[in-house]
């Protein structure tokens, strides 16, 4: 049986970034040769990052990165890499797209792979499924391809695939089947959901043993608006033996030797298989098998669902930052467990000299409460300011006749101009910090503590937010650094402190309580009887859900977080703010 050297490149590309992206693909194909590669695989869109959304509507934005393609298959062959086969994902077309005037049925926008080899674009694959559920929008810009491609490499069939080819049954894997190939390559954006490692694996096997082939999955990382990518690659044989695993949420070049069965049909030839065509092609050489011990790229076993959070929640707020071109984050720290953990992430993701916490004391905020705020700055080492708001708020007040929630309202929105007045000064990202079972049932105030260009944790509930601080801390002992999080933050009861004794509990059920309705009204779509019957309180079900309904005009007017749970708010979930439904009938 042949032996390939496999290098799944597991990168980081960003949207629009061609020339950018391609010399990733040109540094990463050098790496791979220099590890003996034989054949190098690329993410989904890697030329244009992914997911480009409304930009495939560009014509000049899909020229471009056909563009790209050509010069980038030229620059490998003059960087002496022209021998090794690579497999890259791209944006390219064969038709006007489907929004247009001109639109012709079965063409239009493609989510394309190409092979290139020796300087040229040896072959294509258009994806075959197309997701159009949860962030996914692909029926909207894509049309979907109805070839299988099959290149043989080094004398082994290899068919090439595209993320949620891999997700369906049939299709590509079954045709890939009949075409005795020997290898599938899975290129993926495959965004990041908690314990979505857990469903990747067991896909992987039952798409393997479809084909009868080994398949090879290569995962981008990084983040891009919501969206995190953790990685994950892997290669698993035809029955379901994990050759090898790479880590998650880093840059990895997974170089691994995989025994393949040699190519038993004609080159050359096309076929139908599974309601596809398969087009076969050749790569006539490629570099020779190395000498020495086989390459084995090891096994990476998941991390604990906290430290897999967290590492998504600190990869997707850096590349927000760093992508976007911003140098530095403010926050304001009230010595609350959400400012706390935001703070921690932040300074994880930037480094303490980037991050600005400003503590925003008015008369009701405690004296425990500012000391937390300033013994978490001193753990972490961030700059730490104290801006007090009550002359502030006092001289609104003066002018203006308010009370009750108005006032408490005021003082949220005298900090969240002072947040964004030192954003416009010093030029630091706002990040608010209101965690996921505030913003579904509106416990915010617009324009106050829902300020901000960012939220690390707009996807993280309240019960979470806790686990994660704890978590955090045990894992600073554990490697003997200090703990970040006062554990005063992580023990007092959660209060806004913005009227004398208030406490998060006047207003909203214990989040242990509250926590699980939201888990199932809003992730999970229960409606109330369905609610009732998982064991709630149905007058407490009432309560929280006309508060979820009555706030999707904050929801929609509320900063972008990293995704990682199976519906966060924004892209997963869209509802009307205009609806009178209710559960209640």
């Amino acid at each position: 049986m042949p032996t390939l050297r496999l290098a799944l490149s597991q990168v980081n590309p960003r949207v629009g970034d061609l020339s950018g992206n391609a010399d990733l693909v040109r540094s990463w194909t050098r790496r791979a040769a220099d590890a003996g590669a034989q054949l190098v695989l690329f993410p989904e869109m890697m030329l244009t990052g992914y997911p480009v959304e409304d930009l495939v509507f560009r014509r000049s934005f899909i020229a471009a990165s056909r563009a790209a393609l050509e010069r980038l298959a030229a620059d490998l062959a003059a960087d002496g890499l022209g021998d090794l086969p690579v497999v890259v994902g791209y944006l390219d077309a064969d038709g006007p797209p489907q929004v247009s005037g001109d639109a012709e049925p079965g063409r239009g926008a493609r989510n394309a792979a190409a092979l290139l080899h020796r300087g040229t674009v040896v072959a294509r694959y258009f994806k075959h499924h197309l997701p159009n559920y949860g962030v996914f929008d692909e029926d909207r810009y894509f049309v979907p391809g109805e070839e299988l491609t099959v290149v043989r490499i080094g004398g082994v069939d290899t068919a090439l695939t595209i993320c949620e080819d891999l997700w369906q049954a049939g299709g590509p894997f079954a045709a890939a089947r009949q075409a005795g190939v020997g290898l599938v390559v899975n290129i993926n954006g495959s965004p990041y959901e908690l314990n979505k490692d857990d469903v990747r694996l067991p896909l992987v096997r039952r798409r393997a043993a479809e084909a009868g082939a080994t398949v090879a999955y290569v995962n981008m990382i990084g983040g891009q608006d919501e969206l995190v990518f953790e990685g994950d690659s892997m290669i698993v044989t035809a029955d379901g033996e994990l050759l090898t695993r790479a880590p998650q949420f880093v840059e990895h070049l997974l170089v691994h030797d995989v025994e393949l069965p040699a190519a038993t049909t004609a080159p050359g030839t096309q076929s139908v298989a599974d309601n596809m065509r398969v087009v076969h092609s050749i790569v006539e050489t490629i570099p020779p098998a190395p000498a020495g011990p086989a390459a084995s790229g090891g096994l990476i076993e998941p991390v604990a669902d906290e430290a897999e959070v967290w590492q998504a929640l600190v990869l997707g707020l850096r590349d927000y930052v760093n992508k976007n071109g911003f140098p530095s984050v403010v926050l304001g720290l009230s010595g609350g467990i959400d400012s706390a953990v935001v703070a921690a992430l932040s300074v994880d993701a930037l480094g303490p000299d980037r991050v600005v916490g400003v503590s925003l004391p008015s008369q009701h905020s405690s004296e425990h409460s500012r000391e937390d705020a300033a013994d978490l700055a001193k753990r972490t080492g961030l700059d730490y300011r104290v801006e007090p708001i009550q002359p502030m708020v006092d001289s609104f007040l003066a002018n203006l006749s308010l009370s009750g929630i108005a006032v408490e309202n005021l003082q949220a929105r005298v900090r969240g101009v002072i947040l964004m007045a030192l954003s416009n000064q010093e030029g630091h990202l706002v990040l608010t910090t209101g965690n996921k079972s505030e913003l579904a049932v509106g416990y915010s105030t617009l324009y106050g503590d829902s300020v901000g260009g960012f939220n690390p944790i707009k996807d993280v509930w309240k019960t979470l937010v806790w686990r994660l601080a704890k978590w955090r801390n045990a894992d600073a002992a554990r490697r003997g650094e200090t703990a970040p999080i006062p554990e005063n933050s992580i023990g007092k009861p959660p209060s806004a402190e913005l009227s004398p004794g208030q406490l998060d509990s006047d207003s909203l059920p214990d989040y242990d309580v509250l926590d699980p309705i939201l888990i199932g009204y809003v992730d999970g779509d229960l409606g109330r009887d369905g609610l009732v019957e998982s064991g709630h309180d149905p007058a407490v079900v009432d309560k929280v859900l006309r508060l979820v309904d009555t706030a999707e005009y904050k929801r929609r007017q509320s900063a972008p977080g990293a995704k990682i749970s199976m519906k966060a708010f924004g892209r997963d979930r869209r509802l009307p703010i205009t609806n009178r439904w209710r559960e209640d009938g």
